[in-house]
């Protein structure tokens, strides 16, 4: 009996393993429609890492991409030809107008002129997307390709709505890798947001608000939604209102997304409402440092007691006018510790003999390092969160988008300082950096977070790949989706239930006062009859 029992078991361990080894080994086809710059760098990972899971992965990209390469190892590119997307001139143009601006004269007249400038370059950025969108629909041979490839999943960043559109046309279920979609922070798009203790983005608000920074959370609102809503939108309904019969809303597209990987967690994020279809992977681009290379190694060993400052700018901050840099060199040129800057603009007349410029450096390595102190950044996510990951305090010098909002957040903790443009000097930035070296509590406030962080059941990356393979094998998430996206505004906050009820509770008194009005009349006319 006891061979028949063991050669049974044996056979029902088998029947158990095969089809899980089938079901986990099952390679399927992801359609990617990224975006460039550093939002590229973490759509990479995830890229990479689904690519070595067996997955086969097609990235779109237009004929100018200067991040996503034609030619790869782990995925297959699908260039639109003529299509021409956002470029490093195009960024460089809309820097030039912030530093203008913050280190200018500011006025009330300045500020008015950067918003529309922010809100024409948004224009155009979703102008580009369109087009390229377009050429997709256009030919009749890229239309074909995609859709005989028979793809399991969209994967897209939903800044640009590219992916969402063609994910519909596609009828793929949909994957974002987000923080920020075409209208603003990707909670607010589905989770309840409630802007007493919710910070508009480009606000500079925490969660802790007064009521002036209430009224001023309210403002940012409008602005946002002025900004989106009438310029951005309405050309991504454009496309849908000429290619899809029956027609659909955009924003309800954008909105029915299965699962949103949000690149942020709340150790970092400030607490809030949100969604069971949110997932939250913040930091999932984050390694463990490596060994650095040599020349490097020694510069860092160089440095004595003093350590190591490590500056980065990002990717689309590649140079900075000339006095900025002069007074950046300046300031690190005081300093007893060490510098490695990536910088590839003109070097600095100002630059000491302590400061390494670098095209490129291994950030990830350097803030892993023992030597390294500070980290000066620009207050990218990726940069922000690999600070936090490896415990390094931030001196932040924010020029747009996302990047004030990130340091902020950092700062309400007490593990970055900021240094705005508009004060950003010499002085400024070497007392900033002074004090977040002097000063132990913000090293101890980062090597804080950094634990929480760290102290998780499940990796991020692990996270996020998990969900992106559920999505494939369940062909979608909808028992995770809520409805409320469909709602219309009076629904959805019940203006019309509260209408409804004022107006009963408004005919129930009226009722009440017509009838002892009645009655009050009737036994007033008895009265002078009797009498």
């Amino acid at each position: 009996m006891a061979p028949l029992f063991k050669n049974l078991c044996s056979v029902s361990l088998w029947i158990t393993i095969i089809p899980l080894f089938g079901f986990l080994c099952d390679g399927g086809k992801i359609l990617v429609v990224p975006l460039e710059g550093s939002h590229w760098l973490n759509m990479d990972i995830l890229i990479k890492a689904l690519h070595g899971k067996g997955h086969s992965i097609d990235v779109i990209r237009n004929t100018n991409s200067w991040y996503v390469k034609e030619k790869s190892d782990y995925y297959n590119s699908i260039t639109i030809p003529q299509s021409k997307g956002m470029d490093e001139e195009f960024v460089d143009d809309m820097i030039s107008k912030v530093i203008n601006h913050e280190r200018g004269k500011s006025s009330w007249l300045s500020t008015v002129k950067l918003f529309f400038d922010s809100v024409i370059d948004n224009y155009e950025m979703t102008k580009m997307v369109c087009d390229i969108t377009t050429s997709i629909f256009e030919s009749e041979e890229i239309l074909k390709t995609l859709q005989e490839k028979q793809y399991d999943l969209m994967l897209t960043d939903p800044v640009w709505g590219m992916g969402i559109i063609l994910a519909h046309k596609l009828k793929l279920p949909m994957v974002y890798n987000v923080r920020w979609t075409t209208t603003v922070d990707g909670h607010f798009n589905i989770a309840p947001s409630p802007m007493s203790y919710i910070p508009i983005t480009g606000s500079g608000n925490t969660d802790r608000m007064s009521f002036f920074q209430r009224v001023k959370n309210i403002i940012f609102y409008f602005t946002n939604d002025i900004k989106y809503s009438r310029f951005s939108l309405p050309q991504y309904q454009a496309i849908c209102d000429k290619y899809f019969d029956p027609p659909v809303d955009f924003y309800q597209l954008l909105q029915g997304a299965d699962i949103w990987l949000m690149r942020v967690d709340f150790v970092f994020e400030f607490p809030r409402p949100t969604m069971p279809n949110i997932i939250y992977t913040g930091g999932f681009q984050c390694t463990p440092a490596k060994p650095l290379p040599h020349d490097l190694e020694d510069f860092m060993q160089s440095s004595g007691d003093h350590g190591v400052i490590v500056m980065s700018l990002g990717t689309f901050i590649s140079a900075l006018p000339e006095d900025v840099t002069a007074e950046i060199a300046a300031a690190f040129a005081r300093l007893p510790q060490k510098v490695i800057w990536r910088y590839t603009g003109k070097k600095p007349s100002t630059l000491g003999n302590n400061t390494l410029l670098v095209d490129w450096m291994p950030q990830k390595d350097l803030l892993g390092h023992p030597k390294t102190k500070v980290f000066v950044a620009h207050g990218g996510t990726n940069g922000v969160q690999e600070a936090l990951y490896h415990g390094v305090p931030v001196v932040g010098i924010p020029f747009f988008f996302d990047q004030y909002d990130n340091l902020i957040r950092l700062q309400a903790r007490g593990g970055a300082k900021i240094v705005s443009l508009a004060e950003l000097g010499e002085n400024s930035l070497h007392a900033a950096i002074k004090e977040v070296i002097n000063n132990p509590s913000y090293r101890l406030t980062m090597q804080k977070l950094s634990q929480l962080h760290l102290d998780k059941p499940v990796k991020p990356l692990d996270s996020a790949i998990f969900w992106i393979e559920f999505v494939m094998r369940h062909k979608g998430a909808a028992h995770l989706r809520t409805e409320s996206y469909k709602m219309p505004w009076y629904s959805y906050h019940s203006v019309d239930v509260a209408v409804t009820l004022i107006a009963v509770v408004l005919i129930f008194i009226f009722s009440i006062f017509y009838v002892v009005r009645y009655v009050c009349i009737k036994c007033c006319s008895r009265k002078r009859k009797t009498e």
